[in-house]
């Protein structure tokens, strides 16, 4: 732990983040979902086929479905020639194959009975009622087995996978058309502050926007949210707003977090419950605490918007992913320059927002390169990448209340508490927070 102003302690993130997730249960309902509907849930156990894909041996090239025996020996010189027989709509009408026949088929056609491979259609060629087989086959050759995209006893998913678009195509392909799914996560999201106003705000008034992109981010991670109407700094507010919320599977409350005297959410939930952690080794951020009322975790984000922010994706984000049974992803990362030096706090974990400039090659013998060769350019190859790498331009290094300084940010750079400030020219890991998944 370090010391700050105003906090006897800060805890470091990540171990404050474990003790939360300690305290956070994988919600343990389900539902029966159609899969039309199922896009984004947790699957609540293993998922089988309810038949192969393909269900019949099927054609895999245009051409004649024959026995391949038939075409031993074949060759341009000296082709096979059989009888052809035409495939009905109705594959029962379809005459079997025999080593005398073929029978002109077509991609993902049905294999007829007696046939057990297919001649591509450019290695014959058809007079009337016969065609010539010029090239010989071997047995399955252009031809998809039952079960060849997915077998019939194959586990398509298992407990814990969130379906994206794709798995429902796959699903209702083996002709699954329902499944368990876990319920999400439901989140009350509850702004508290005085000066908080939905519409226009007079001076001393701030429109509340801290919990409508909490909400939002709820969504986006998996769980369902409640975007609660303001409420006061009054401790009997916020305490019937909390009690109100324990219905839910957690409860997240922005603003008030602090050490002020309008402060009063930590008492709040103190007083009901237990505060598990307040103050963290973070910048921004660092006013954020949380614990836990009957059961029911309480998150508590400051009222700055970017701390807000910073604090619901390091802190919000793992609890609603264990909670609705998911892993935690990695945030997409690009590396990238840095085009000037980031200060921090030693001991102190900070996020610093930044926006990623392409970069460019301003080589002027670039274009004399092109044409002298792949020997010289093969040359200057790394030179011209180390010149076109991406540059991370800070944004903001301070300014917690600035909203506009994350809808600039490409993302941000994490500068661990055993680190004093990033030098320019460093090359640093940005990582794209507002990534959906």
């Amino acid at each position: 732990m370090t010391g700050h102003a105003g906090f006897k302690d800060r805890t470091r993130l990540a171990a404050a983040r474990e003790r939360l997730l300690d305290a956070v249960e994988p919600v343990d309902g389900t539902d029966r979902v159609s899969v039309a509907e199922a896009d984004g849930r947790v699957l609540a156990g293993a998922v089988t086929p309810r038949r192969p894909v393909p269900h019949y041996e099927r054609a895999a090239m245009d051409g004649y479905a024959v026995v391949a025996e038939s075409t031993f020996g074949s060759s341009e010189h000296s082709p096979a020639v059989l009888d052809v027989a035409e495939q009905e709509s109705d594959p029962a009408e379809t005459p079997a194959v025999d080593r005398r026949t073929a029978v002109r088929v077509h991609t993902g056609s049905e294999l007829p009975a007696g046939a057990d491979a297919v001649v591509m259609v450019e290695a014959t060629e058809t007079f009337g009622d016969e065609v010539e087989v010029r090239e010989s086959v071997t047995v399955g050759e252009n031809v998809a087995p039952v079960g060849e995209d997915v077998p019939g006893d194959a586990e398509l998913y298992g407990d814990g996978h969130r379906l994206r678009p794709s798995d429902l195509g796959l699903l209702r392909s083996v002709g699954v058309d329902a499944v368990e799914a876990y319920e999400p996560p439901t989140v009350d999201v509850i702004p508290t502050g005085d000066e908080l106003v939905d519409a226009d705000p007079d001076p001393g008034e701030v429109v509340e926007t801290n919990a409508l992109a909490v909400s939002r981010y709820v969504e986006r991670w998996g769980g369902t949210a409640t975007y609660r109407d303001v409420v006061p700094d009054d401790r009997a507010a916020l305490r019937a707003a909390v009690e109100r919320g324990l219905t839910a599977d957690l409860v997240v409350t922005t603003g008030g977090s602090s050490v002020g005297e309008r402060d009063l959410i930590a008492d709040v939930v103190g007083d009901r419950g237990t505060v598990l952690e307040h103050g963290l080794a973070i910048k921004p951020g660092h006013p954020v605490g949380f614990g836990v009322v009957e059961d029911t975790p309480v998150l508590m984000l400051p009222g700055y918007p970017v701390s807000c922010i910073v604090t619901a994706v390091q802190l919000l984000r793992p609890a609603l992913k264990r909670a609705g049974h998911l892993p935690v992803p990695e945030h997409p990362r690009t590396t990238a320059t840095l085009d000037r030096k980031l200060a921090s706090e030693p001991g102190v974990r900070t996020f610093a927002r930044v926006s990623l400039d392409p970069g460019a090659d301003t080589d002027p013998g670039a274009d004399a390169n092109a044409t002298a060769g792949r020997a010289e350019a093969a040359a200057d190859a790394d030179a011209a990448a180390e010149r076109a790498e991406r540059r991370a331009v800070p944004v903001r290094t301070g300014g917690a209340g600035v909203l506009s300084s994350v809808t600039d940010a490409d993302g941000w750079v994490t500068v661990p508490e055993s680190v004093e400030g990033v030098d320019a020219g460093e090359r640093v890991v940005v990582e794209d927070w507002e990534y959906r998944p």
